[in-house]
């Protein structure tokens, strides 16, 4: 009789889960990049900020992984699910529990019927028990709800290493436009500081009657013109660094600096299949995660159909006299087994179903929808990346070929064979080009930033080992019976 129970509770406990096992949706991924660069290196897994040879740069990155807000939120958000997966997980096994409990009871001498002369009309009630409870989880409610559980652990992971990616890309991209508008204040302080030297030449000729008004107002005109760029960055320096400093876990203050834009690296292209963003990019395995915790909510849903069958025990000891409390006689136990089955819900349990399945197709659309926004940002920076480059040359050269016309139109004007108006022309140009050419550089090195972001890769587990012990040990998994 008791191999028969044994066998009875081992064939319940293996029941099967009711509700979808999780299968990856089908996705639609492309053999190859549409742009394509026969010169792109496996780099996917290094810590790619480094080929800027920016000591100051990388120093940056280093700090906002062990100081940065957001990143810190995150390694609590998995501490948060970690718990709930421990609480949800404690479930399938039996739950035990004691207590005692000592008093004094006195009941009326003069209540109906009274109690005959003599009877003592206090009472000492003296327990101790043990009690436990057991929910056989036949259909696989408790498991599915643990598999869910696990699946918002591994996804809000994968959260902590997006963020992770965000801010390496983030601390990078703002250096660059911190240097960006270096390389502009540059180039508008020595043209300002041009024309501001011509403009006091030509008014001194303007006193002596060799230039006219014109002249002067005109200079003067493209002075005031690139002091306000100067007075621009004045103002969006300031905002840079603050924004930098944000980033890095820090109060808004000023931002060390290393290399000039010009001395900057660009770094190489990274190459890697389609296919592989699939386990590169943490947000598409966290979408994954997703759609599999809401795929097991569906099994959780479907087990509210079928009976829960527990199993109940209690056992101590009562008495009215402390000293025989331990005594055979004092003793007491129960042992149950509960079921409780729906009968009518007027609908209730087919609505959390339908609920559920609801979620699941929800997150498959959200699932696909996440990889093929990927598709498309690493296709549009291999584009960007590959097609800045040829802009950037061709700015150079027009910044080359306007250095020399400017030159040319000013000695033209000191031989006296043009107006100052062609000198005007040339150096305003050439302002122009200036900017533009820097403009452009930072762009195209934006563009590897974001490529880089793009395509995701091991790098991501680099910049991880770099958040500190402290944070680790946070974000953590081990020790809490997760298993693989």
């Amino acid at each position: 009789m008791k191999k028969a129970i044994i066998l009875l509770i081992l064939v319940l406990l293996a029941g099967c889960a009711v509700g979808p096992d999780y299968k990856r949706p089908a996705v639609d991924v492309p053999q190859n990049w549409r742009f394509e660069d026969k010169e792109a290196k496996d780099l996917a897994n290094t810590a790619w900020w480094q080929q800027f040879d920016d000591p100051v740069l990388n120093e940056l990155i280093q700090i906002a992984l062990k100081e940065n807000k957001d990143l810190q939120v995150a390694v609590a958000r998995i501490g948060q699910f970690v718990g709930q997966y421990v609480t949800t997980r404690a479930s399938l096994f039996p739950q035990l529990g004691a207590g005692a409990s000592g008093g004094v009871a006195r009941i009326t001498k003069t209540g109906l019927p009274p109690l005959p002369s003599g009877t003592g009309n206090t009472d000492d009630v003296w327990s101790v028990f043990v009690n436990g409870n057991w929910e056989i989880d036949i259909w696989g409610k408790i498991r599915r709800a643990t598999e869910a559980a696990r699946a918002g652990i591994l996804s809000s992971e994968e959260g902590r290493r997006t963020v992770i990616l965000s801010l390496v890309a983030a601390v990078a991209s703002a250096y660059i436009d911190l240097r960006d508008a270096d390389k502009e204040m540059e180039i508008s302080i020595k043209t300002a500081e041009a024309y501001r030297e011509s403009l006091r030449i030509f008014e001194l000729r303007y006193k002596e009657g060799f230039s006219s008004s014109i002249e002067v107002n005109m200079i003067k005109a493209e002075y005031e013109q690139a002091l306000s760029r100067i007075f621009f960055y004045d103002k969006t320096i300031p905002q840079l660094e603050n924004a930098l400093s944000i980033l890095l876990g820090r109060n808004p203050g000023p931002i060390p600096r290393g290399k000039p834009l010009d001395d900057l690296v660009l770094p190489e292209v990274p190459s890697g299949l389609p296919s592989a963003l699939l386990e590169q990019r943490p947000d598409i395995r966290g979408a994954e995660q997703d759609l599999i915790a809401a795929n097991a909510q569906i099994g959780v849903a479907k087990s509210l159909y079928y009976p829960a069958i527990s199993l109940t025990a209690a056992f101590g000891y009562s008495s009215t006299d402390l000293s025989k409390l331990f005594k055979s006689p004092a003793q007491v136990w129960s042992v149950a087994a509960p079921v409780i089955a729906p009968i009518f819900t007027a609908g209730a349990i087919r609505g959390q179903v339908k609920l559920a399945e609801a979620r699941q197709q929800e997150l498959v659309v959200r699932y696909q929808q996440v990889i093929q926004t990927a598709f498309r940002e690493v296709d549009d920076f291999l584009v960007e990346q590959k097609e800045t480059k040829p802009q950037l040359e061709a700015l150079g050269r027009r910044t080359g070929a306007l250095m020399e016309y400017a030159r040319l139109a000013q000695l033209r004007f000191d031989n006296g064979y043009t107006s100052y108006l062609e000198v005007l022309d040339a150096n305003r140009s050439l302002f122009d080009a200036e900017l533009n050419y820097a403009q452009t550089k930072a762009t195209l090195f934006r563009s590897f930033v974001n490529l880089y972001k793009a395509m995701g890769g091991g790098w991501v587990t680099e910049a991880d080992k770099m958040t500190g012990e402290d944070v680790a040990k946070k974000s953590s998994t081990k020790g809490y019976l997760i298993p693989p």
